[in-house]
């Protein structure tokens, strides 16, 4: 019995099937390797888009938590209208007066008077001053022209004068002295009383300058006083809004300075009205001193002539 053997050309055709499918997968695996990543992109992008509107949601109830304690807290908002308030501070001189303490507005009150003051005294005593130099001087002039006390008195017969005056009590003089045998007694009582009338014109010319030397030397200090008050107060509200923002605190102390500036403006105008004043009046002075002089000389030259008048009733005529 012949055995049929079994033929061998299957085994090769699986054996290359096998390896063609072993290729194929080979050559495949990069491919789904690379298209891999891509999808797993892909998916965590689609998983995160809808969770970004869920963050959005969350971070807005978390700024409202937190912006409301900021608006609950009473110390936070007095802070914020403070710097506010001292933003908008009207800073000209009229708002820094109306905004300032009462203490220092009392102080500006003060030193604004005394400014008027100052100035008022200037314009009357100026006026005073020159009008009466003026007429002083003119009233020199006659009692030189005259040679007589008597003569004097009629070219100075206008009452009120300061040559009427001095005139009229060398004559009073002349005449309680008029029995004295010693001409220079009646000479120094006529001088004392002349020097009298000289020192009493000064000091009445000199009234109302001693205000000028007070407002000159106080008004400084009483300045310095508001702005020492002012610079407390802003101070003050420097510890009540506890923060060093100078836009709190530049109001209070603007207002602090004004008052120094109006002490300064009070009191330098009457330092220099006062001295140039003090040279006025010793200008005066010296213009009543020479009236006094020229009144003293007509008092010696009409003793002189009474003296020879006595003695000329006495004399022998030889003949």
């Amino acid at each position: 019995m012949t055995r049929t053997q079994p033929s061998a050309s299957p085994t090769p055709s699986r054996a290359w099937r096998a390896i063609a499918a072993l290729t194929l997968s080979l050559v495949l695996a990069p491919v789904a390797m690379a298209d891999e990543p891509t999808a797993n992109a892909a998916t965590p992008a689609a998983a995160t888009a809808p969770a970004a509107p869920a963050v959005a949601p969350a971070a807005a109830p978390a700024a409202d938590a937190v912006a409301a304690p900021a608006a609950a807290d009473p110390s936070v908002e007095a802070l914020v209208e403070d710097t506010s308030l001292g933003m908008a501070h009207d800073l000209s001189p009229w708002g820094m007066y109306k905004n300032a303490d009462v203490v220092v507005k009392a102080v500006m009150i003060g030193l604004a008077i005394a400014s008027i003051i100052t100035w008022t005294i200037w314009i009357a005593k100026g006026f005073e001053l020159m009008g009466a130099k003026r007429r002083l001087r003119g009233e020199i002039a006659l009692l030189k022209k005259s040679a007589s006390l008597k003569e004097a008195s009629d070219v100075s017969n206008k009452e009120g004068t300061l040559a009427h005056t001095l005139v009229h009590d060398a004559l009073e003089e002349m005449r309680l002295s008029a029995n004295a045998r010693e001409k220079e007694g009646i000479k120094e009582r006529v001088s004392f009383r002349l020097e009298r009338l000289v020192h009493a014109s000064g000091r009445t010319m000199s009234s109302g300058t001693g205000v000028l030397a007070t407002i000159g030397s106080t008004a400084p200090f009483v300045g310095l006083f508001g702005t020492v008050w002012g610079i407390m107060n802003s101070f003050i509200g420097i510890a009540k809004t506890q923060t060093t923002n100078l836009a709190v605190v530049a109001p209070g102390i603007a207002e602090a300075l004004l008052a120094t500036a109006l002490g300064l403006v009070a009191a330098i105008p009457a330092v220099v009205i006062y001295n140039v004043f003090a040279r006025s009046i010793a200008g005066y002075k010296a213009q009543v001193s020479d009236a006094s002089a020229q009144v003293l000389l007509l008092v010696s030259r009409d003793l002189d002539h009474q003296g020879s008048e006595r003695v000329a009733p006495h004399m022998v005529k030889v003949g």
